[in-house]
């Protein structure tokens, strides 16, 4: 089986490392850059790398599109132009399912078949350096095939999948759109909203900005991702998007309300109805928005301190991927934030620092 896959990042390259060395599975990568295609090569992500479109996409079994979405169409149009292999499966893995399947509908010519995916996995670093066999492990992959796709062909693609050990979900693509719509792409607008009204009161005062550290930088993270990528999000669901912003007036002009009332009852019912929602939701489960695996960490004001725990970790083969210090002086405790890539270094540093007698909260 020839694989091609497009655009041989993060994900890209994720998906090359778990199919690359099995059975009767040849891995080509493609990039419009030579010097990606020498780096792919050198990392040993793919068997095989090319600038060529042609030279990718010929006699492959499945193309995987890991492209940014606002270049999904193109790709798409671009390859149908190509002498693809009869039965050939393209996929991709944009995390909007509606434009591109309807795009597919109007260009995909009979006997080759598009299938939209979009695997629910990340991470805080981005590229082919970043990619691993283990970012699919237990995430959500959810696959959109629409009425066109046999049976069978989705079953080869799913049969595929399974090397990534990802949990493979089949949902229509407007259904998708909407439900991650609610669950990512809003919350990001949420988030950019907010950080960009705090940082025009700070304009007025900087004193929002240094008391900003901490928790409300932890909440807003989401408002850094890359206002490229997020551009072509936005506007490729901007149907679902405008109509939950409809929902999302509603809800603020209820607390409007609630506030202009002193409506004390109606605000606890709110938060009891978020809290026991919320309570819920699995913890460590992967989903659509990266988790953050993360520790605070209680530390006196001592020298050598910091080095005394990223040795203890070290020690222990714990892999950190980032350190921030809240707060360091004689006569208050310091906190430590100690960020993971996994969830099994979290616990496992969780463990270890309890058992020497630190104190450690999420």
């Amino acid at each position: 089986m020839k694989i091609a896959i497009f655009g041989v990042g993060l994900i890209g390259g994720s998906l090359a490392l778990c199919f690359k060395g099995k059975p009767d599975i040849y891995v080509v990568g493609h990039s419009p850059n030579p010097a990606s295609v020498v780096k792919y090569i050198k990392r040993g992500v793919v068997d095989h790398a090319t600038t060529s479109m042609r030279e990718a996409a010929e006699d492959a079994d499945v193309i995987f599109l890991c492209v940014p979405v606002g270049l999904l169409e193109s790709y798409l149009e671009q390859l149908v132009q190509l002498p693809l292999k009869k039965g050939c499966i393209i996929t991709d893995v944009g995390s909007t399912k509606g434009a591109i399947d309807r795009c597919a509908r109007r260009i995909v010519p009979e006997g080759i078949y598009f299938i939209g995916g979009h695997p629910m996995a990340g991470s805080e670093r981005s590229g082919v350096e970043a990619a691993s066999t283990f970012l699919f492990e237990n995430a959500f992959y959810v696959l959109t095939p629409n009425e066109r796709v046999p049976d069978d062909v989705y079953g080869r693609l799913e049969t595929l999948l399974a090397y990534t050990r990802a949990r493979i979900i089949r949902v229509e693509a407007q259904l998708h759109d909407e439900i991650v719509g609610a669950i990512s792409h809003l919350p990001h607008i949420i988030a950019v909203a907010l950080v960009n009204q705090i940082a025009g009161y700070n304009e007025r005062n900087s004193l929002y900005e240094a008391l900003a550290a901490g928790g409300f930088r932890d909440i807003t993270r989401i408002a850094s991702s890359d206002p490229v990528i997020w551009r072509d999000i936005l506007l490729d669901n901007r149907q679902v998007l405008l109509q939950l912003l409809d929902d999302w007036d509603r809800e603020i002009g209820s607390f409007r309300r609630m506030l202009t009332d002193g409506d004390a009852a109606g605000i606890e019912r709110q938060f009891a109805r978020a809290a026991e929602f919320r309570n819920r939701l699995p913890e460590r489960r992967k989903g659509v928005l990266h988790a953050m695996y993360d520790v605070y960490v209680d530390v006196p004001d001592q020298t050598g301190i910091i080095a005394k725990i990223t040795t203890l970790l070290s020690r222990h083969q714990i892999n950190l991927s980032n350190i921030q210090i809240y707060e360091s002086r004689a006569d208050v405790p310091g906190v430590m934030r100690l960020s993971f890539r996994n969830e099994h270094d979290l616990a496992k540093a969780e463990r270890l620092l309890a058992e020497e007698g630190y104190q450690v909260r999420h």
